[in-house]
């Protein structure tokens, strides 16, 4: 069976004959193990996946079974699965056993779902190149010399070596999206409040959302139909019906569609991926679609308005981790003060410390209406002129990231620059839309390259359905 196959065609080799659920883990497992230099998974959940797929096997022929059954799919280890350990991949967590499920992980089981095992990501999820892991860095499964992206760099390439079927990450921005671009999968970031936080490790609250990453779109409006929804223990989560998206996927009309032409001629652009996304315009033309450039005045603000509130964000739930309450605590602590100094000076790595101060310093008095009150008005007007375009398009559409995957330790020793590697993705992330990236061909030099596509507020039905339709 082909590893993109997908939850539908599993299904239906299973009930004729021709597959068997233990038989497809058993291929999975075995590929794990061959490709373990990836560094994809840092614990795989064997034993425990093994037996969940003999009885899942039974339901799908008595016709019993939920409507994930077939999918082995692993989470990001940033969200919690109670009894497992779950580390954010940092020091600081490593060892720590989860309690509770989140609501994420409860809905996947209760439609028979099978988790495989947890998957690398950056610390805490800060990172664009899952180069921040206590457990090292992902490579990428195309090229690996190449970061697979971050932070959910561990998801995208169990995806795309075809480790699972499909994977959960989390995308605060665009950390769900840029790795699916990189490994040339398919990324989903819901609007925020479509999914529950709950049992997520926080990185910016406002801002963190759960996504699929999958071999297609299919899938991701499956699993998305299953994890979406009210929850009484997330306030943020909205408490709107959740369409069938796995039965709306095709598109009916013609789209109208914005490109934003300031992204387009920006100069960090790359030549190849800007032909890319020429040719998919000019393809979705041909199809009938309206594709028309817009202004957007405020790209050279999103990169800096997104980090000073993350990183305020961050520095406020991050806070709880001090060696005293839970995780890592310094051996050589002698009292209160160098417990809380040494136990996070110790058990935080260099990106996360970085984005702490960072984030102390813009909430510090003299500072706070300098910056972080400044970031929260431009916040507003991107959201205001993201949903001022949508008014009159159906999607916008940009490159997914500006370069294809970059070389590992490329752009470690500058920051800035590293950042700069989220100038696409943000502004969903800012403006709390959906987004979606999708494969869009191969870069001159053969890695992948993605296109985003951001709908409208919880408009997942329409994104889900025209990507569907046209890619």
């Amino acid at each position: 069976m082909k590893i993109d196959s997908s939850i539908r065609e599993v299904r239906s080799h299973i009930f004729a004959g021709r597959l068997t659920l233990p038989g497809l883990l058993d291929q999975y497992l075995s590929r794990i193990r061959e490709r373990q230099h990836l560094n994809a998974f840092i614990e795989v959940f064997s034993e425990e996946a093994a037996s969940r797929a003999n009885v899942i096997q039974e339901k799908i022929l008595a016709g019993t079974a939920g409507k994930l059954a077939g999918l082995i799919i692993g989470l990001k280890d940033n969200i919690c699965f109670k009894d497992h350990r779950v580390a954010a991949a940092s020091r600081m967590l490593d060892g720590f056993v989860s309690v509770y499920s989140a609501t994420v992980v409860e809905r996947l089981l209760q439609e028979d779902a099978i988790i495989i095992g947890r998957l690398n990501c950056d610390e805490f999820a800060m990172g664009a190149s899952n180069e921040t892991s206590f457990f090292g860095p992902v490579l990428n499964a195309a090229d690996t010399s190449r970061v697979p992206g971050g932070s959910s760099g561990g998801s995208a390439v169990a995806v795309q070596a075809g480790l699972c079927q499909a994977a959960l990450g989390t995308d605060t921005g665009g950390s769900v999206r840029q790795p699916a671009a990189f490994c040339g999968v398919v990324g989903l970031k819901p609007s925020y409040g479509r999914v529950s936080r709950n049992g997520i490790i926080a990185y910016a609250s406002s801002f963190d959302q759960v996504g699929p990453l999958t071999h297609s779109v299919e899938d991701a409006a499956l699993i998305l139909e299953v994890i979406a929804g009210a929850d009484p223990a997330d306030s943020t989560s909205s408490a709107r019906e959740v369409p069938a998206y796995s039965s709306l996927l095709e598109f009916k009309g013609k789209a109208k569609i914005a490109y934003l032409k300031e992204a387009f001629e920006s100069p960090g652009l790359d030549e190849g991926v800007r032909s890319c996304m020429e040719s998919q315009i000019s393809r979705l033309r041909e199809l009938g679609h309206t594709a028309e450039a817009c202004d957007f005045p405020y790209l050279d603000f999103v990169v800096p308005a997104y980090y000073i509130l993350t990183m305020a964000e961050a520095s406020s739930n991050l806070a709880r981790y001090d060696g005293v309450h839970y995780g890592y605590r310094s051996p050589s602590a002698e009292n209160l003060e160098s417990t809380y100094k040494k136990s996070r000076t110790e058990g935080f790595g260099e990106e996360v410390k970085r984005r702490i101060m960072l984030g102390t310093f813009v909430l510090s008095a003299g500072y706070y209406d300098a910056y972080y009150s400044k970031a929260q008005k431009v916040r507003r007007l991107i959201r205001d002129a993201l949903f001022s375009l949508l008014e009159n398009y159906d999607f916008i559409l940009l490159p997914t990231a500006p370069t294809p995957a970059f070389g590992l330790g490329e752009k470690t020793d500058d920051p800035i620059v590293m950042y700069l590697a989220d100038i696409f993705t943000v502004q969903a992330s800012l403006a709390g839309l959906p987004a979606i990236s999708i494969p869009a061909g191969a870069h001159p030099d053969g890695l992948p390259v993605g296109l985003q596509l951001i709908g409208r507020k919880f408009g997942e039905q329409d994104l889900l359905a025209f990507a569907n339709s046209n890619f």
